[in-house]
């Protein structure tokens, strides 16, 4: 266990964390453009600052950052994300989810605290649903026995973390437990927030792409249970 009590975390030693968040801050920093990091911060609702990389540039220079590097192992997993998650510039944190989306395999189910860790400190969507469908949806699907943890989180008070479970078998296509999702669905059909309504109707949106049907008929009986917003999203590409 690399996390403890509420929301602490302990970084694990790691050389290559070492040497990847040496390269990591002088690359990033040397590229900085404050003038783009001002809207970039106000899009984001003012979550963190920002340097002002775009998406192609940062990972562009993400790959500079990485060339040469081994493959890492769960320690180095959590101890490169643990240490960008420290640091302010939101660009980090993106850092860290494309490197655990990548390296999600090589991390068991241990991982999972770690992942709760990140999806509920300064949470935003912007990184909180990259870490629910690639890196908490890819520890389930490794390991069912995390399942158990999911059902605890659907009913967590964290949103985010309430959001993750809603959200993590967005990529599993066929292999989604259908009967699981839309339990989880129902749970959280009355919740006020914008975020977990709009979180409803994405995954049954994405899986109407597997199952049209099913999630037709889902609604025809539920409909009244959920937001206009919800069902709308879940509708968009397969109608009434």
């Amino acid at each position: 266990m690399r996390v403890t009590g509420a929301g602490t975390a302990r970084v694990p030693g790691s050389v290559l964390a070492d040497t990847v968040l040496e390269r990591l801050t002088v690359t990033y920093a040397a590229a900085a453009d404050p003038e783009r990091a001002v809207p970039m911060r106000a899009y984001m609702k003012d979550i963190a600052p920002f340097l002002g990389l775009t998406t192609p540039v940062r990972r562009a220079l993400s790959r500079t950052v990485l060339e040469g590097t081994p493959r890492p192992d769960e320690t180095d997993c959590t101890a490169i994300a643990l240490r960008c998650w420290e640091l302010p510039e939101r660009e980090y944190q993106y850092f860290a989810v494309d490197y655990l989306r990548r390296h999600v395999r090589h991390c068991t189910s241990g991982f999972l605290p770690v992942a709760r860790h990140l999806v509920s400190t300064v949470p935003w969507w912007d990184t909180v649903d990259a870490l629910a469908s690639h890196v908490v949806g890819g520890l389930v699907a490794a390991d069912p026995k995390l399942v158990a943890d999911m059902d605890e989180w659907i009913v967590d008070e964290d949103m985010w973390v309430a959001r993750t479970a809603l959200l993590h078998q967005l990529r599993y296509k066929e292999r989604t437990d259908t009967e699981r999702l839309f339990a989880y669905c129902l749970r959280q059909s009355g919740h006020p927030d914008f975020f977990i309504r709009k979180a409803i109707g994405w995954c049954l949106r994405e899986y109407a792409k597997t199952d049209p049907e099913a999630v037709r008929g889902f609604l025809a009986q539920e409909k009244g249970r959920f937001a206009p917003l919800s069902v709308r999203e879940a509708l968009k590409n397969i109608g009434a």
